[in-house]
């Protein structure tokens, strides 16, 4: 009898032990599956909510992708031109933060180079943890490819493809090797032989006053400027012959 008791006693013990164990693993599963099935999935222009940010961390924002069918039918005969000789293989989508002037966190995209991919995502993410403002990060395409008009929007992009004027190159933008940032407030600059004067986006001609205070202004020395630099891009504002502060390339 003591012996049948005894076994018993172990068998409660050990179906405690195991009902514990099953309600702890429960408990977690439960957790993660809460953590994972609540997550918002945030598109691009888009405000995520400081406590959205607080909760969920903000890394997995920073990501890299092969063109989806979906962002490639956008770029069709847009930015990708019928005529674009850049294979699609070489060019990546990416999605990351970033916050404008009043520190709101946007979602951007970017279709850039595969070979500068994830600089340009470094770069993002250490723009963003500094609270450093770029205003919009859309595709060119949302403007028809038109970099005007995108630029008088102060849109940050990059891929555009084109040749150089006159040639048979491929430009820095063609092939998704140029980054442009805060587009209206950093213009492209330049005085032709005959004296004409070229302003792009046009609107941009109050802000060609490098010494004026103005949200968005790129300077040399600045977070921007020193992140691409550190990544082996040069700046356009650097130039000699024609002044493009907006631009980045490698």
């Amino acid at each position: 009898m003591k012996i049948k008791s005894k076994c018993c006693r172990v068998k409660v013990y050990y179906f405690t032990i195991m009902r514990k164990l099953i309600l702890f693993v429960l408990f977690f599963f439960c957790v993660y599956a809460h953590q994972v099935f609540s997550k918002k999935v945030f598109r691009p222009g888009e405000v995520v909510p400081g406590s959205y940010i607080k909760s969920y961390g903000y890394r997995s924002f920073f990501t890299s992708h092969q063109i989806p069918d979906t962002i490639f039918k956008k770029m069709f005969g847009k930015s990708y031109k019928e005529n674009c000789t850049v294979p699609r293989s070489s060019l990546r989508y990416i999605l990351c933060l970033h916050k404008d002037i009043a520190g709101k966190t946007i979602v951007g995209e970017m279709v850039v180079n595969a070979s500068i991919a994830q600089d340009i995502l470094s770069i993002f993410r250490q723009l963003y943890e500094a609270s450093y403002p770029i205003e919009r990060m859309r595709l060119v395409d949302y403007w028809n490819a038109d970099d005007e008009m995108s630029m008088r929007a102060n849109n940050s992009s990059s891929f555009n493809f084109r040749f150089i004027s006159h040639t048979n190159v491929v430009s820095k933008h063609g092939l998704g090797l140029a980054i442009d940032i805060n587009t209206l407030y950093n213009p492209y600059h330049k005085y032709l032989k005959d004296g004409k004067e070229i302003v792009e986006p046009i609107t941009a001609k109050p802000y060609l006053n490098r010494n004026a205070n103005f949200p968005y202004k790129i300077v040399k020395g600045d977070l921007c400027y020193r992140l691409f630099k550190k990544y082996g891009f040069k700046w356009g504002g650097e130039w000699k012959s024609s002044k493009d502060y907006q631009h980045f390339e490698k």
